[in-house]
């Protein structure tokens, strides 16, 4: 049977052992019980830097969302306070100046009676008028244009804005001593564009049927207008090409511009013009080798007037039924319809003659008298010795004098002697000048090669 071992018996024991056994069991034991401390406060230690790690981590996203937060909170509060700010300029700009109120001018409308309707009286008008300059420009308002006022609440004038076109106005704005005016233009973008028709019926049918406006239409008469009577001389099977510029603001089509280069084909017959401005600024328009589609004078007065009677010597006259020579041209049209001069030249006479009724005699160069009789009205201001430019309206038609129905009579005076103005031959213009020559060729081909290359390609595509 065993015994139990008493602690008695345990020292008894351990004083058995040598001492050197003795000092090494005691730092075995030693040696233990230290790894087992450090083990025991390395976990502690990494614990608690982990537990500090995340409450740093988490404090840390909790202060950036209250300081986004305060940021927006600033941002926000930031932006309504700079929109009250606005409202608050605009609103005392309106109670300063004003709100904006458009006014369509009407045809015999005048300044004093649209500014009465505004609560404006005649002072106003007089101040804005004598603005220095531009003040004059407002009295000539047309049907169509628009005047733009802004008017406080004391019934004052602030600013005033004279449209005359979408590229052009005039800005008026109240000073102490009155009013000051600025011009404003705008610059409208060019784009080239292309069109070319055949005549069937008309010209000006054509070219409404191929999308070419009535404006546009009549440039492109007057440009070749020298060479073909657009009343007589278009047949079935004629037809045009041309390139014109068309202008744009804000990608939306105002009108359009300036023909750069066309061709004409007449009875067979084809005719070539470009446009070219030479460089002292004067422009034209030329054939490709540099002659003038001008003449020195036009064929006819009036724009697409029907002849109602020819010349004619032996000419059995309408009114007295007797036979007296007809040594003019009749062009019969519309009262009123405008009537140019035919050439540059000199009024020689202005005014009313028995059988001519209203009548206007023009003295040109070259011993060359033109005369236009039987006008509803001369045009104001003409009178004698008043220099007057080819195709500048002196005149309207009408039926005064011995006329039966409303015409223009024409006449064509070479030495005192009449000639007929169908067929007489009419002088050149001046062609380029040599010195320009070499400039114009250039140009010409460039917009002469285009006019062929865009041609060709649409008709590649039909």
């Amino acid at each position: 049977m065993l015994r139990g071992v008493s602690p008695r018996n345990n020292a008894t024991s351990l004083k058995q052992f040598p001492r050197k056994h003795i000092l090494l069991i005691a730092g075995i034991v030693a040696v233990v019980i230290g790894l087992t401390l450090m083990l025991s406060l390395g976990q502690l230690q990494s614990d608690s830097s982990e537990m500090s790690l995340a409450i740093d981590v988490h404090q840390l996203s909790i202060g950036d969302s209250v300081l986004n937060a305060s940021s927006d909170i600033q941002n926000i509060k930031k932006q309504e306070d700079d929109r009250s700010a606005i409202v608050t300029i605009s609103n005392d700009i309106t109670s300063k100046l004003g709100k904006w109120h458009t006014v369509k001018i009407k045809s015999g409308d005048n300044l004093s009676v649209i500014f009465t309707k505004q609560g404006l009286g005649s002072d106003v008008v007089r101040a804005i008028v004598s603005t220095p300059k531009l003040g004059k420009v407002v009295t000539k308002i047309r049907p169509r244009e628009t005047l733009e006022f802004r008017i406080n609440n004391r019934g004052e004038l602030t600013q005033l804005r004279y449209v005359q076109s979408k590229l052009k106005s005039i800005f008026f704005s109240k000073t102490n001593s009155g009013y000051r005016a600025e011009l404003i233009r705008l610059e409208p973008q060019i784009r080239i564009a292309y069109s070319h028709g055949e005549i069937e019926r008309s010209l000006f049918i054509t070219s409404q049927r191929v999308g070419l406006s009535d404006r546009l239409t009549m440039k492109l008469a007057g440009i070749f207008g020298w060479d073909i009577d657009f009343i007589q001389d278009i047949r079935r099977g004629d037809g045009f090409h041309l390139i014109y510029e068309e202008k744009y603001l804000n990608d939306k089509k105002l009108g359009d511009g300036n023909i750069l280069a066309a061709t004409f084909r007449n009875q067979g017959k084809t005719y070539t013009a470009v446009r070219y401005t030479d460089s002292k600024g004067d422009t034209s328009y030329y054939s490709p080798s540099g002659q003038s589609m001008k003449k020195a004078f036009l064929r006819a007065p009036v724009d697409f007037a029907r002849i109602s009677s020819r010349f004619n010597p032996n000419r059995l006259h309408p009114v007295f039924k007797t036979k007296r020579p007809h040594r003019g041209v009749d062009y019969a049209a519309p009262t009123n319809t405008p009537i140019r001069a035919a050439g540059d030249g000199r009024v020689k006479f202005a005014g009313w003659q028995r059988g001519y009724g209203n009548v206007v005699y023009i003295q040109h160069p070259s011993n060359i008298v033109t005369v236009y009789a039987h006008q509803n009205k001369i045009r104001r201001g003409l009178k004698k010795g008043r220099l007057v430019k080819q195709g500048q309206t002196i005149g309207y038609v009408g039926q005064t004098g011995w006329a039966t129905g409303p015409h223009l009579h024409y006449e064509f005076r070479l030495n005192g002697r009449h000639r007929n103005p169908v067929t007489v031959k009419l002088p050149d213009a001046s062609p380029i000048k040599k010195e320009e020559m070499a400039r114009f060729k250039a140009h010409s081909q460039k917009m002469l090669v285009y006019l062929e290359n865009t041609s060709k390609a649409l008709l590649a595509k039909q």
